[in-house]
């Protein structure tokens, strides 16, 4: 049976996006993005809103990015090895390989993946990952906390969620980034 895992880089004070939409204040380095990739390699599915989908798709073309390091080469190589579904009422199609578009969250139907599953999935996008939260789905938070406050934007975790959980790794990186993992109880 896989888990559902949420990440995230967020802000100190706990913004996925600033209030302009922007997350450039969130680029992980060299070390932290390696770190990541390892994060990542195992997972067999990801399930994405459609905004996250949209930033997400340009490593289905990683040679259009400027200044391609071998990390972020590799998520590359790792990102469209994956499985991805996403959720979106207003996506006309995917652009993807791999990529499987659902008009509406299921909590039933992840539930059923869960089970289903030899390997963890990862869930990413506020709404989505909301939703998931709301519905008992989530078994793991990876949490990336950046050296920057943005003063508000787009929340990294939802609003009226009571969830209690356990720290079970911690990691600081050069730069200030630091590294949370937590259990759901």
């Amino acid at each position: 049976m896989g888990e559902l895992i949420y990440t995230a880089i967020q802000s100190l004070d706990g913004y996925i996006a600033d209030e302009q939409g922007d997350f450039e204040w969130a680029a992980p380095g060299e070390e932290v993005h390696a770190f990541v990739n390892e994060l990542t390699r195992p997972l067999g599915t990801h399930l994405y809103g459609r905004r996250m989908y949209e930033v997400l798709s340009v490593w289905e073309r990683p040679d259009e990015l400027p200044g391609m390091t071998e990390a972020m080469r590799d998520f590359a190589d790792i990102w469209k090895a994956a499985d991805k579904v996403v959720y979106s009422r207003t996506l006309d199609a995917v652009s993807t390989e791999r990529t499987r578009l659902e008009r509406e969250f299921d909590p039933e139907a992840v539930r059923a993946l869960k089970e289903s599953s030899e390997r963890d999935l990862a869930i990413g996008g506020h709404h989505l990952a909301a939703s998931a939260f709301r519905a008992g789905l989530v078994d793991e938070l990876q949490l990336f906390i950046a050296p920057a406050i943005v003063g508000g934007g787009t929340p990294s975790l939802p609003s009226g969620v009571r969830l209690d959980v356990e720290l079970v790794e911690e990691r600081r990186f050069d730069g200030g980034m630091a590294y949370l993992r937590y259990r759901t109880g």
